[in-house]
């Protein structure tokens, strides 16, 4: 095992073979979906919570195709499905775009996360103190200026925990870019699997990886809920 971890670490931590190594790539995904997932997910949320109908059922319907199917299944369409169309062939932007398949994970990724992100910063959003919402109303904000300087700041700190857990998971999703022939840290390890038949030290690096990374995770979100979830500690006599 010595042997096989000085001479394959390389594949997981530098460049080697790829343009960037396992680790880092794992990482890119990682960020660039729940960016994204994010920055969709906040004004979906307050649509979610909307009493339009009109407003919220485009969005529950999203939510609910997304949180449906397994993400596997949303990637294929994205990176086979959809490219075999051909109105998505015969456009050079849509053409460019889906033929590679980093570009088909990373929206998969993203779409997927949205979904579960909405969810949560909604099921936040309803749970607001009332009080705090007519505090607000007394001093004459409007909607906008409600949702923006008391729901969502409230809302999004009181999330904090669950979302960190949707964050974990899509690393754990992010296993799945091998599909699209993403270098991803499984893709690195099925490569040094197949190059040494050395299946347990091969897997075994690829799991003590995404182990280290999760509890760096955990230790950033432990470090954001304690400085944004301060006020609902007791408070000492």
């Amino acid at each position: 095992m010595i042997e096989i971890i000085q001479q394959y670490w390389k594949a997981y931590l530098w460049y080697d073979g790829y343009y960037v190594s396992g680790v880092a790539m794992s990482l890119w995904l990682l960020v660039v979906s729940i960016t994204v997932g994010f920055v969709l997910s906040v004004p979906l949320a307050v649509a979610r919570v909307s009493k339009n109908p009109f407003v919220r059922g485009p969005v529950w319907l999203y939510t609910y195709v997304f949180r449906g199917t397994p993400l596997y299944i949303q990637l294929l369409i994205l990176y086979t499905g959809v490219y075999s169309l051909t109105v998505v062939r015969e456009q050079p932007l849509l053409d460019a775009f889906f033929r590679e398949g980093i570009n088909c994970t990373l929206l998969a990724f993203a779409l997927n996360t949205c979904a579960y992100t909405t969810e949560i910063f909604a099921g936040a959003i309803r749970t607001t103190p009332y009080g705090e919402i007519e505090a607000a109303r007394a001093y004459g904000m409007s909607s906008f200026t409600l949702y923006r300087r008391i729901i969502l700041p409230s809302a999004l700190r009181r999330a904090l925990p669950y979302y960190s857990n949707e964050v974990i998971l899509m690393l754990h999703s992010t296993t799945l870019a091998f599909t699209a022939t993403v270098p991803d840290i499984l893709k690195v390890a099925r490569d040094v699997n197949s190059a040494t038949y050395a299946s347990f030290e091969a897997f075994g690096i690829a799991a003590v990886l995404y182990a280290l990374i999760v509890f760096a995770l955990v230790w950033l979100f432990r470090r954001c809920e304690l400085r944004w979830l301060a006020f609902l500690k007791p408070q000492a006599h």
